[in-house]
């Protein structure tokens, strides 16, 4: 499905569950401390293409665009990290604004990020003082339903301190990376 058929497609946004939401809400305030485990399988297939296995879904490919050396199969890592952070947030928006009473009928992400990449893997450039990874994410929040713009705006403010995946991009995680 292309772009442009889901923006068609998208002119009535069906809601989620709210009696579901109100539900996972209240087993949350119930047990503020429960920390789950996700767990995902990554296995290179060839070149840079990388599939992903995520309980028994069928797998999530990654790739990297030919002038970094792959076939263009799919989003590379970078890209895919853009575009988890958008869905977290929408998620967000699209949750707070069922728990709000506010009925949306769009709701669009335009991400960007600035990243060096001349240190091409650990094979390129090597300056120990260069910053690896983001260092700038714009996010651009098209959203429209009936609230009020300060309304949506608070929405949007809320969505984004409250995304996991955001705070994981802002906040330092503790990472450790071993050969099995």
């Amino acid at each position: 499905m292309t772009e442009a058929t889901v923006l068609k497609a998208a002119t009535i946004m069906e809601p989620i569950d709210a009696v579901g939401l109100a539900n996972l809400a209240a087993k949350g305030k119930t047990n503020p401390s429960n920390v789950v485990t996700l767990k995902a399988k990554t296995v290179c297939e060839s070149k840079f293409r990388n599939l992903t296995f995520v309980r028994n879904l069928e797998a999530h490919v990654i790739d990297e665009p030919p002038h970094l050396l792959g076939d263009d199969t799919a989003p590379n890592p970078s890209e895919a990290v853009l575009a988890t952070l958008g869905s977290c947030i929408s998620v967000g928006l699209h949750a707070n604004a069922v728990a709000l009473g506010i009925k949306l009928s769009k709701i669009e992400l335009d991400l960007e990020g600035d990243i060096n990449v001349t240190a091409v893997w650990g094979v390129g450039d090597l300056d120990p003082m260069k910053k690896l990874g983001f260092t700038d994410v714009r996010v651009k929040v098209h959203l429209e339903g009936d609230a009020s713009e300060e309304e949506l705006k608070n929405l949007v403010a809320h969505a984004n301190a409250w995304s996991p995946v955001a705070n994981t991009l802002r906040n330092p995680v503790n990472l450790s990376v071993d050969l099995a």
